[in-house]
């Protein structure tokens, strides 16, 4: 990050993890790194995209076969990893496919999800991310358009609707999604 030279650059990092979500601003000039401000969700993550992606199919599953298999713990747990799985997907696809046998009472479960689908399933807390954002630059007494760079951490980020409407806040800013957690 410091490789850019030319006074002080403003620097905002975007962090959202498994199970926890960050942003800070931090002011770098000559190596030195100042923190601005922070602010964030502690119940925020990865975690949450995959209970709405769960909570969906067992409704599904419940449309579906007039079964409920939101009890049964080794089902739920089978249909969380395969969500997680299809998360990840939907990060480089348009549409992800769940496969799952003998899912609950000997019921094979077959279906997919579209990333269209997804983002509406999430659309609150995705858009819950820019609050943050924005008490941050507010703490920091900064505009948006101080902020020279804007640095994505943790695995949601992958997430192309995370990343759109944050480069949309910043106004088609470029983000950078090199710097690895």
């Amino acid at each position: 990050l410091d490789k850019k030279v030319g006074g002080e650059r403003n620097v905002l990092i975007f962090d959202l993890g498994g199970g926890t979500f960050d942003v800070s601003i931090l002011t770098i000039e000559d190596g030195i790194f100042e923190v601005k401000s922070t602010a964030g969700d502690t119940h925020l993550g990865g975690e949450d995209f995959d209970n709405r992606m769960v909570n969906h199919f067992v409704q599904e599953f419940k449309r579906k076969y007039k079964k409920d298999l939101s009890e049964n713990k080794r089902s739920l747990r089978r249909l969380r990893t395969a969500c997680e799985r299809a998360k990840r997907t939907l990060s480089s696809s348009a549409q992800a496919s769940i496969e799952i046998d003998s899912l609950y009472e000997g019921i094979d479960f077959y279906t997919s999800v579209t990333r269209a689908r997804f983002e509406e399933l999430c659309a609150d807390l995705f858009r819950g991310t820019l609050e943050p954002v924005e008490k941050s630059l507010r703490d920091a007494k900064m505009d948006k358009a101080q902020v020279h760079d804007i640095v994505l951490v943790g695995g949601s980020t992958r997430i192309p609707k995370v990343q759109k409407l944050l480069q949309d806040f910043f106004n088609g800013k470029e983000l950078n999604k090199s710097i690895n957690p």
